[in-house]
């Protein structure tokens, strides 16, 4: 699947910790996901990409870092990450990064980006599972002006110039070229993402966190455009569709296999 061993890749993955999407509640009224409604997790998109990074790591050589914006408690994602193969992590946690939407959670992502440096492959889940707008990814590609590639559920080939990868866009593949750096989004047909061992944990849990604030990055980047602030969209209101069960009808009496028959013949047309 990758060839061309020897070279190093230095590999970044945009990580997220997600509520669990099954227990958790919406609060109507502003909007917004109630977070501590549910036990947090890692948005299970990001589990697949990280283990397509770990994997180009492991068979021609590089290191993978991780980052996720998000509350101090964000940082057991990125621990779990760690575990599941990744050298380094960076947590943005500050309150001034709250309230952000897409374009502002990109913007942001892309000025860490840009201060880790040099780097040549960007991996991101498809989407995440409490927000399903697969646009971050796309949008941290723009900001950094570099090719991209979504929906990627294989990877061809990588070498230290270019990737090659099939992108399923449902009523057709195709096989994409991209020159590096570039960043590819992957859907969960990729890979299954390996269980970290005991002492993966034991190792993940007593690394170093690096933490990053608004201040870390407003020398590179407009702090006006982080957050609410830099948001320009909202939601304004959550409507939760209403679930109705199944309405049965009784037929009775000596047309009732007629009535019933005129039903099906409805249905059919």
């Amino acid at each position: 699947m990758i060839n061309e061993g020897g070279i190093l890749l230095h590999i970044i993955v945009p990580v997220k910790q997600v509520p669990d999407i099954e227990r958790v509640r919406f609060d109507v009224k502003t909007g917004r996901i109630d977070r501590s409604s549910a036990p947090a997790e890692t948005n299970p998109f990001d589990l697949n990409a990280l283990e397509a990074a770990v994997r180009i790591k492991e068979e021609i050589g590089g290191t993978v870092t991780v980052v996720s914006m998000g509350p101090p408690q964000a940082e057991s994602t990125l621990r779990d990450a760690l575990a599941r193969g990744a050298d380094r992590a960076i947590l943005l946690t500050d309150k001034r990064f709250a309230g952000a939407d897409t374009l502002a959670t990109s913007y942001t992502l892309a000025c860490a980006i840009r201060k880790i440096g040099e780097f040549d492959l960007i991996i991101c889940g498809e989407k995440t599972v409490d927000g399903d707008t697969g646009q971050v990814g796309p949008e941290i590609a723009e900001h950094l002006g570099i090719p991209q590639a979504c929906y990627v559920c294989e990877i061809k080939e990588v070498t230290s110039n270019y990737i090659r990868v099939v992108s399923d866009f449902g009523d057709a593949y195709y096989l994409v070229e991209l020159k590096l750096p570039a960043l590819i989004t992957v859907t969960k047909d990729i890979n299954v993402p390996r269980l970290p061992t005991f002492r993966d944990k034991v190792r993940a849990r007593k690394a170093k966190i690096e933490v990053w604030n608004v201040d870390t990055l407003a020398e590179i980047c407009d702090a006006g455009r982080f957050g609410i602030r830099g948001s320009p969209t909202m939601v304004s209101r959550i409507v939760i569709p209403e679930v109705k069960g199944r309405k049965g009808e009784i037929f009775t009496g000596p047309d009732a296999v007629e009535k019933l028959a005129n039903i099906l013949v409805e249905v059919v047309r």
